[in-house]
């Protein structure tokens, strides 16, 4: 097979053909992938606007300041470095500022979601930083307060990393600061997966909790491209950030990105609060109906989630490995998961599965689109019925979300919201 014609595959399965429920993956619009596509793309910006080690960037200088500004606005807080090229980079930068080889650093556990790059097995272990995992109490999912500030007042770690991966619920991020401060720690939460939640009033924003400064990728709930973010109300830690994220862990910054980045913003400007809550209420919907269709769907007693995640104990069908194989072969999409009893080295087949709602509500799926899911899941995996079957319904019900939503529509009112939009 030709090298364009396995792209044309690619982009037909994905985009056409599958239901997606990968709950890191979103898609830009029409607009913003053609701000990515740019010849930005071939250039270099290295250091800041107006302070670049090369000419011929006055253009990416106001686009990366307009940036800068819209996530400001929208996030209300005062200091943005758009500049990450990743979540991870983003996480590289803050850690390295906050903490030296030797020290430690306390983390939501790994099994109840910490993602890679806050552990010993990544980015943090790179940085020879100690991983300590704070508790998890499992009757609320989330971190055991009480035992979490009892670590933090003994082991007076240099920082607290709060967010994950598997991200159910908020993180008690007051609680925790109050603790942390009172030893002299920092405080970073990683919101990759709950930006674009944040950015439309459905989750808090943990710099108005007290946090020091947030973490977080552009390419989840938030739907832009690809690349990182960091955020912070405080001065000094900014200049610090930005010292530290070049030269020492980003060169050039994949400049292509910025207009793209700016385009989804000024999208979630006017269409982020009614896509959050969509997003929200859709992962509701989606869990009850999985619930109903004889699913282990977690965190029942708490209303399963309030955000775009859900995760389902898939033990008893064999494993979050095979299970989802077995829906990628129906062309559902979705990732197995670490639960929080499982041993780690269950990686490789762990007990669960997770399930995110955002990119299948850009394109336009509502509550009732959901729970049609739900069901080919349980004929797929319960009722065991072919999978080709399964597959002919899930081709014919995709056929019904082609079209990006909660984004400008091509034409003069674009154009005109546009304008307005970027006179900033």
């Amino acid at each position: 097979m030709k090298l364009i014609e396995v792209v044309k595959s690619h982009n037909r399965w994905r985009r056409f053909e599958c239901i997606n429920l990968i709950a890191s993956e979103n898609v830009m619009s029409p607009l913003a992938e053609s701000a990515y596509l740019t010849d930005m793309m071939h250039r270099y910006a290295e250091g800041r606007p107006g302070k670049r080690y090369y000419q011929g960037t006055k253009f990416v200088d106001i686009v990366e300041l307009m940036v800068s500004e819209l996530l400001s606005t929208l996030l209300n807080v005062n200091f943005v470095e758009p500049r990450p090229v990743s979540g991870t980079i983003a996480n590289a930068t803050v850690f390295r500022v906050l903490g030296d080889p030797g020290d430690r650093a306390l983390i939501a556990p790994v099994q109840a979601g910490a993602h890679v790059s806050h552990t010993k097995f990544g980015t943090l272990g790179a940085l020879g930083i100690e991983h300590v995992e704070m508790p998890f109490d499992r009757d609320v999912w989330n971190i055991d307060v009480d035992k979490a500030k009892k670590m933090i007042y003994e082991m007076k770690p240099k920082f607290v990393t709060l967010g994950a991966s598997v991200y159910l619920f908020p993180h008690p991020t007051k609680d925790i600061v109050d603790a942390a401060h009172e030893v002299g720690a920092f405080v970073v939460h990683d919101v990759a997966h709950v930006l674009g939640l944040i950015v439309g009033k459905r989750w808090p924003n943990p710099i108005h909790e007290g946090a020091d400064v947030c973490t977080s990728s552009t390419h989840k709930t938030f739907p832009g491209p690809q690349g990182g973010v960091i955020f912070t109300n405080d001065n000094e830690l900014y200049k610090s950030i930005s010292r530290v994220i070049f030269p020492w862990f980003i060169s050039n910054h994949h400049l292509h990105r910025l207009p793209a980045l700016a385009v989804t913003a000024i999208e979630m400007k006017y269409f982020g609060e009614d896509y959050a809550d969509q997003i929200v209420r859709n992962a509701k919907a989606f869990a009850e109906s999985l619930s109903s269709e004889g699913f282990e769907v977690l965190a029942e007693n708490m209303g399963f989630t309030k955000s775009h995640m859900i995760v389902v104990d898939v033990t008893k069908l064999g494993g979050g490995s095979k299970v989802a194989d077995e829906l990628e072969s129906a062309n559902i999409i979705v990732n197995k998961n670490l639960l929080p009893w499982d041993p780690p080295d269950a990686v490789k087949n762990p007990s669960g599965i997770r399930l995110g709602t955002q990119e299948m509500t850009r394109y336009g799926a509502v509550e009732s689109d959901f729970k049609e899911i739900a069901r080919f899941m349980r004929e797929l995996l319960v009722e065991r019925k072919d999978v080709r079957e399964i597959r002919k319904k899930v081709m014919e019900f995709r056929s019904n979300f082609n079209e990006v939503k909660y984004a400008f529509k091509v034409g003069h009112d674009l154009m005109e919201s546009i304008k307005a939009s970027l006179t900033l």
